[in-house]
């Protein structure tokens, strides 16, 4: 499984209230989310929005603390990103992106800009960055990727279901 966006660096230490706001929490409609993802973190907000289309945010260390609610998750899939690598993430919010299907990867990306584009290769543990740069990082297991491929837990376990009612 391949998986590609245009770089979004954002930093050390990331936590789920600067993704998205709590005030925010009320609703759970992911363009309504999606909307404000990073709305108090107006440096980050800007560049998202500068960028084409899907991004991949390149963190540092702890993505993703907090709380340990989906709505993170949610927001940032609604607002196009399609990728998370980072040093290291928050391990609930980690769980939450494989859930709801977004890939998050841990590795240490450097030599990467803003709006370079970044392509993942999940099976094989590869990412291609900006000027051919090339990082390996430990393949997802399997059933994390068919879970991915899917598009989340709730779309996997459906077609487990309808595979064990067909038998």
């Amino acid at each position: 499984m391949r998986v590609k966006g245009y770089a979004l660096l954002v930093g050390d230490n990331i936590d789920t209230d600067t993704i998205i706001p709590a005030r925010y929490l009320h609703k759970s409609n992911p363009e309504w989310l999606g909307k404000h993802v990073f709305e108090d973190a107006p440096e980050i907000k800007n560049k998202l929005l500068s960028l084409p289309k899907p991004i991949a945010i390149i963190a540092g260390k702890g993505f993703g603390y907090g709380s340990s609610r989906e709505h993170a998750v949610i927001a940032l899939k609604a607002a196009e990103v399609s990728l998370i690598i980072a040093r290291s993430f928050h391990r609930i919010f980690y769980r939450n992106a494989i859930n709801n299907g977004l890939p998050v990867i841990e590795a240490n990306l450097t030599e990467v800009k803003n709006g370079d584009l970044v392509e993942a290769d999940l099976e094989n543990g590869i990412i291609l960055a900006g000027n051919n740069a090339v990082f390996k990082f430990k393949p997802m297991p399997k059933r994390l990727l068919e879970i991915l491929k899917h598009g989340g837990l709730k779309y996997f376990l459906k077609k487990l279901a309808s595979e064990e009612l067909g038998k």
